[in-house]
């Protein structure tokens, strides 16, 4: 099990983090003797490969965090996304946050082919309506307690049958609905940049993926899509099923 974990956009004293897991999701076939599937180049979502890269303004794919399965990029289109409706932690906040996950929705499908589906169970990505849960660690004889985090991403990585070394993987992001408006709306751009396969960040703050709280929340740039084109042409193990 490769369970790795990183932290990302500020905010304020919270932190938005992405967690790296690979694990198999309940109801998947994991087999141990089944060899992990050959490296493989897929083709790219049809708007992302039309997107012409302006190498003057760069990109930073070296920061970007391959796992055991290779660069996490989608190989069947749309990718479907499912809003968890609980209003739970959301309560009379749900709106502005539902809103802000369709805005970073319709942000990031004029480059990348997303739907919004009702089923979860054939969901890609999965947004929850929570402040993530805070993971207290021992460090030798103290106890490490983090602060408070407004968003966080995690993903599985699982075998699609018993019998087949084909690889899936599944994305739930966990986003609070206790910030401003447009700051909901600037972490959602940002946390399903990463459930695109953006699993890094940039170090400049005009980038979406940049991962700083900054006064002006930034939109998808340039060195964004040049970044997330760079991903998908690489070779990866996964190799989703069509459902």
């Amino acid at each position: 099990m490769v369970n790795k974990r990183d932290r990302g956009w500020v905010w304020g004293m919270a932190i938005a983090t992405f967690l790296f897991i690979f694990i198999a999701l309940p109801g998947k076939g994991q087999n141990p003797e089944i060899p992990l599937p050959p490296l493989k180049n897929h083709p790219l979502p049809p708007l992302l490969a039309q997107w012409p890269i302006n190498a003057e303004a760069g990109d930073y794919f070296e920061n970007i965090q391959p796992t055991a399965a290779g660069y996490l990029l989608w190989s069947q289109f749309p990718v479907k996304v499912y809003i968890d409706r609980d209003k739970t932690e959301c309560q009379d906040r749900f709106r502005d946050w539902l809103n802000a996950i369709l805005a970073a929705v319709d942000a990031w499908d004029d480059y990348f082919p997303l739907k919004v589906i009702s089923d979860p169970e054939n969901a890609n990505i999965i947004w929850q309506c929570q402040r993530p849960t805070l993971r207290v660690r021992r460090d030798r004889d103290a106890l490490i307690i983090p602060v408070a985090r407004n968003a966080e991403a995690r993903y599985q990585i699982y075998s699609e049958s018993p019998e087949s070394p084909a690889l899936g993987h599944r994305i739930w992001i966990q986003l609070s609905p206790h910030q401003s408006a447009a700051d909901t709306q600037a972490t959602a751009r940002h946390e399903l940049g990463h459930g695109l396969g953006i699993w890094g960040h940039s170090s400049v703050e005009t980038d979406v993926m940049y991962g700083r709280q900054t006064r002006q929340n930034p939109v998808i740039s340039e060195r964004d899509l040049n970044t997330l084109k760079r991903i998908y042409q690489q070779p990866t193990r996964l190799n989703h099923a069509q459902n």
